[in-house]
């Protein structure tokens, strides 16, 4: 299997401030960093995009020494890995046609910008209809909410779906905080929504559609795009 070929956007949030705490969120350090090692050494080229461009938000709370694994102290490390996060794309720049595969990393800003963003909402549609992979981790699973097929119906409805868990959101003491409770809207949309005890590993795959639980999920989620391409 040659991946050389194979071109993956990666979509990060631009998004801050966790709701009105005065606090700040943004995406979920190893939920990036662990998936972007795993298709960077299986030699697949990665795009890192986000809605406003450059340097997303890191939430800092990612980066305490109880979250750390060898994926993210191998980004500490990697300036050139650094330097190209720094430098996302544009999302509204980025077409479907010229990427195999699309994923999403979490951390609690997918819920405010990535949700009812038109960019990403028909890149979504585009790789649904292109039968390419579309993979989210936690929180990014939001990306999927209000995507909908060619019939108009609500892209997720009948598939496999998971993402962040409430009694996970429970447990990080968020509940209030969020705009949503991620599990009560995928399954709103008619999602058949799965999970395990939290944070335990947990991928689903539906078709083209990849799902993680949480951020222990990420690695797996990666490993199952690679298969997919």
């Amino acid at each position: 299997m040659t991946l050389a070929d194979k071109k993956v956007v990666i979509i990060l949030t631009s998004h801050d401030q966790l709701g009105d705490t005065g606090e700040k969120t943004g995406f979920w350090l190893e939920e990036f960093a662990a998936p972007y090692y795993v298709l960077l050494d299986a030699g697949v080229n990665i795009t890192l995009a986000s809605p406003a461009g450059g340097q997303p938000p890191i939430d800092g709370k990612s980066e305490l020494a109880d979250f750390q694994t060898d994926a993210t102290r191998r980004f500490d490390r990697d300036t050139r890995a650094q330097q190209v996060l720094a430098n996302t794309v544009k999302l509204s720049e980025i077409s479907s046609e010229e990427y195999d595969a699309v994923f999403y990393p979490g951390g609690h800003g997918p819920l405010w910008d990535l949700v009812d963003n038109r960019d990403s909402l028909a890149l979504i549609s585009a790789f649904n209809r292109e039968q390419k992979p579309v993979a989210t981790v936690c929180h990014a699973s939001a990306a999927l909410l209000n995507v909908k097929d060619e019939g108009g119906d609500f892209y997720i409805r009948g598939r496999s779906v998971t993402g962040f868990s409430n009694s996970e959101e429970d447990a990080v003491q968020l509940t209030q905080v969020v705009p949503y409770l991620l599990e009560d809207e995928l399954k709103a949309r008619g999602g058949d929504y799965q999970k395990v005890e939290d944070w335990a590993p947990f991928v689903v795959q539906d078709g083209t559609l990849i799902t993680g639980q949480n951020p222990a999920s990420s690695e797996m989620v990666a490993q199952a795009l690679l298969k997919s391409l």
